[in-house]
């Protein structure tokens, strides 16, 4: 039904009936009228430039000391910033392949880039059995991995070499080779297990010390 305003003008119009529902047809002039109009009211509204919200660069931060130790400093900066070397011989890439993913989103923590350089890299993660031709390999990578640089042992051949540990080509654990801080057991860990893996080696590594040497230790190096 056609609802009218009382005290309200009315122009006339054509109208369509749709059930019980008039709506109004505009013509073609009337449509770029009713546009042009309001195009021009906000472009009469619109002649000078929004100020961008940049107020709270005037204000003076207050003068003040922040105590804090150089050990939580570069701790902090460590922990937030672990870029991994790719060392995955086997089948628990797939696993660490999906902890760097959308759904795990591993750069949450500041490690979503895997280094193909060592030399760029501070946590090894090692994603699968080794097998003694390889040790070699995965040593001299270690040795190239910048200091401090921290290693996660990732499944159960990783760890003891899991069901290949009586073959006589597959080393009976990473840490044979290379010293190892974190265990994550599993054949494969879910990507669920490397995080809390990596968690937990975000702990370890905020309970460190910074030992700076004394100059007669200097002097003997």
């Amino acid at each position: 039904m056609e609802e009218k305003c009382p005290g309200v003008e009315v122009e006339d119009f054509q109208l369509q009936t749709i059930g019980e529902t008039r709506i109004k047809i505009y013509t073609p002039a009337e449509l770029d009228a009713t546009e042009g109009a309001e195009i021009e009211r906000l472009r009469a509204a619109s002649q000078q430039p929004i100020p961008d919200p940049d107020k709270w660069l005037d204000i003076q931060a207050r003068p003040g000391i922040l105590v804090g130790s150089l050990d939580l400093i570069l701790n902090l900066a460590r922990r937030y910033s672990m870029w991994p070397a790719m060392f995955a011989p086997a089948c628990c890439a797939f696993e660490m392949i999906a902890t760097a993913a959308s759904r795990f989103d591993m750069s949450r923590f500041g490690m979503e880039i895997f280094r193909a350089s060592p030399r760029q890299a501070d946590l090894m993660i090692t994603a699968g059995t080794m097998t003694w031709k390889m040790a070699p390999q995965l040593k001299r990578i270690y040795e190239q991995m910048a200091e401090p640089k921290w290693v996660i042992a990732m499944g159960a051949c990783g760890i003891s070499g899991g069901i290949f540990a009586s073959s006589y080509s597959v080393v009976p654990g990473y840490n044979r080779i290379v010293p190892v801080d974190v265990y994550v057991p599993g054949c494969p860990p879910r990507p669920e297990a490397l995080l809390y893996g990596i968690q937990m080696l975000h702990r370890k590594v905020m309970n460190r010390h910074i030992k700076i040497p004394e100059s007669r230790e200097l002097e003997e190096s």
